[in-house]
């Protein structure tokens, strides 16, 4: 079997041992000045949009309410709401950007259901495109992601930057 060396997992694997709370609020607290190293694209009234630093396919993002729930019944509407509109908002952006053939769109709400962070939901966006799926995860077990999160991230915040100029006017 080929081993491939993913280090940056790492962090993943160990973030309950290190980490000082949960790591979308963490996020939600910071200064947007941090966004970039953050992987933050936007930030709205009630819900962010952030990249999955550990992606099924390149442009992964998710959208996260600041407030940290796990029942998705407890989001008031405009919360929801939001959650909603900026998923569709999501989906445009990568439609342009990246031309995907389908999406993957969902939240996995609670450990059970496969929610990697349970205590707080949010929902993944996951572009898709014909063959994405090949023998590399079935048969070699491993997942090739085709582009640098930095790359992701300069061609996608220009879109997210006018959608924050679009929501200020």
């Amino acid at each position: 079997m080929e081993i491939k060396y993913t280090p940056w997992r790492m962090r993943y694997i160990k973030r309950g041992e290190t980490d000082e709370g949960c790591v979308f609020c963490v996020m939600a607290a910071a200064n947007s000045a941090s966004d970039g190293e953050r992987f933050v694209l936007y930030r709205g009234q009630h819900c962010f949009v952030v990249m999955n630093i550990y992606p099924y396919n390149t442009a992964h993002l998710m959208v996260v309410p600041y407030l940290h729930v796990a029942d998705l019944t407890m989001l008031d509407s405009s919360v929801a709401g939001e959650l909603f509109t900026l998923t569709q908002q999501c989906v445009a952006i990568i439609q342009g950007e990246y031309a995907p053939h389908g999406f993957n769109l969902g939240m996995n709400l609670g450990r059970v259901a496969g929610a990697g962070i349970a205590d707080h939901l949010h929902m993944h966006i996951v572009p898709r495109w014909n063959g994405d799926t090949n023998f590399m995860p079935i048969i070699g077990d491993t997942k090739l992601i085709p582009e640098a999160l930095e790359e992701t991230y300069t061609r996608l915040r220009p879109h997210f930057a006018a959608l924050s100029s679009a929501s200020a006017q």
